[in-house]
């Protein structure tokens, strides 16, 4: 999902080994390893919108209430990925991935343990704020252990965990809340990180090549309005995928209204959206500057509206829920790409961001779904908070970045029907 907001940050560590090949004899166990990791933290994160009506319940506390702890976790992202990234930037890679794994575990199994709505907000907090660096530092290792050239390409095959923790780990963490409780659920994402540990500890190279280094000229990247402005129209728009995502429990069992066993389908149908939305979109993220968000914001806007109207009905839920997942993920790896394109020198800190931006979004639409249930509402008005906020973030698009100066282009106005002049990379022929 997030692999296009670090290939700057892959193509800088490129750069500082001058090897025509891989200092490792064999990427595959270390990417593995790192993949493993990624699967476990999305397990965790997208699981818990699954089992959010589990510990409601159990808590006794109404379900807007209980989007505290998915808000919670959104937050963790979004101080911590930046917050991390800076302190840690000296950190050998190797140690920071274990630590960060370290943490991971912590926040989890005291999420598993959490005798109130309170304390889970905490330790949710808590595992939310090793996200952003270990993705960050999960790109400098496979740029490192790839070789040169390929840094993207390993990234992108380390984030496929993410994908399959849409598709496969969240769904199946919702089965084992419903069967054997929600802290539960918890603990199958410990046990999954403890294997990615043990991988780590076991494949990660020991190398001085992997120590940080700093990020100073970095900060200047934040004195650019372009970053900020664009940081919000990813917040603002983005929103209205965890607007849906974070209720489909309920969009299920209460508006529809299903048994509870369907609750992992329509998790799965939103995740396969998702990776097939992410595919489609990183293709017309290379050529277009501004089709994919446009098209996408546009997409989702119109599936909002159906489900608001129709949702009840499962025969049109369902098809939504993978229109929702396929046409928001369309826009985010244009959202990523224009995103560095704006401080091309930052990689690490723009990657930093880029995740902040996806989690504030998810903070965003949990909040403002909480907000029309708690109004009396009914279930399927979270999707009104999520058109809202979306609308707002497409408008400041139209109106602010796609009126501006890019690095990739010198200057053009609303200009998503016609494609990028295709520049040379790596793969072009000379």
């Amino acid at each position: 999902m997030h692999h296009r907001a670090y290939e700057g940050q892959c193509a800088a560590e490129e750069k500082r080994h001058t090897s025509a090949t891989s200092p490792i004899r064999d990427p595959k166990p270390v990417l593995f390893a790192l993949a493993l990791g990624t699967f476990a933290i999305g397990t965790g994160e997208f699981g818990s919108n699954g089992v959010i009506q589990l510990f409601a319940s159990d808590l006794g506390i109404s379900l807007p209430v209980a989007t505290y702890a998915i808000t919670a976790y959104a937050i963790g992202v979004v101080i911590g990925s930046p917050a991390i990234t800076l302190l840690a930037a000296r950190v050998n890679r190797r140690a920071l991935l274990l630590g960060l794994i370290a943490l991971f575990l912590a926040g989890n199994a005291l999420s598993a343990l959490a005798p109130n709505i309170e304390l889970l907000v905490v330790f949710r907090f808590v595992a939310g704020s090793v996200q952003g660096a270990f993705f960050g530092a999960g790109a400098v290792v496979a740029a490192y252990v790839y070789g040169p050239g390929k840094g993207g390409k390993a990234f992108a095959t380390v984030m496929g965990g993410l994908t399959v923790a849409t598709v496969i780990g969240s769904p199946l963490g919702t089965f084992i809340g419903q069967n054997a409780g929600w802290r539960i659920m918890y603990w199958t994402v410990v046990a999954i990180g403890l294997l990615a540990a043990a991988a780590l500890v076991t494949w990660l190279p020991r190398t001085d090549d992997l120590r940080g280094g700093s990020v100073t000229n970095e900060l200047g990247a934040l004195r650019r309005p372009g970053v900020w402005l664009m940081s919000t129209v990813a917040a603002l728009g983005i929103s209205s995928i965890f607007a849906v995502y974070t209720f489909i429990g309920p969009f299920v069992t209460d508006a529809a209204p299903q048994d509870a066993w369907l609750i992992p389908v329509a998790l799965a149908v939103f995740g396969l959206g998702m990776a097939v939305g992410n595919y489609f979109g990183g293709h017309v993220a290379d050529r277009y500057e501004n089709r994919g968000l446009v098209y996408g914001y546009g997409g989702v806007l119109a599936l909002l509206v159906l489900i608001g109207l129709a949702g009840a009905d499962l025969a049109i839920l369902l098809p939504c829920l993978f229109g929702v997942g396929a046409t928001m993920m369309f826009a985010i790896p244009t959202i990523q790409v224009r995103l560095t394109g704006f401080a091309p020198d930052a990689p690490t800190l723009m990657g930093a961001l880029n995740l902040a931006a996806l989690n504030l979004a998810n903070s965003l639409g949990a909040i403002g779904g909480a907000i029309t249930i708690d109004a009396g509402w009914g279930t399927l008005s979270t999707v009104w908070a999520g058109f809202a906020l979306t609308t707002a973030g497409l408008i400041l698009y139209v109106l602010t970045v796609a009126r501006g100066k890019t690095a990739r282009r010198p200057a053009f106005h609303l200009s998503w029907a016609r494609p990028v002049p295709k520049q040379k990379t790596r793969s072009d022929p000379v």
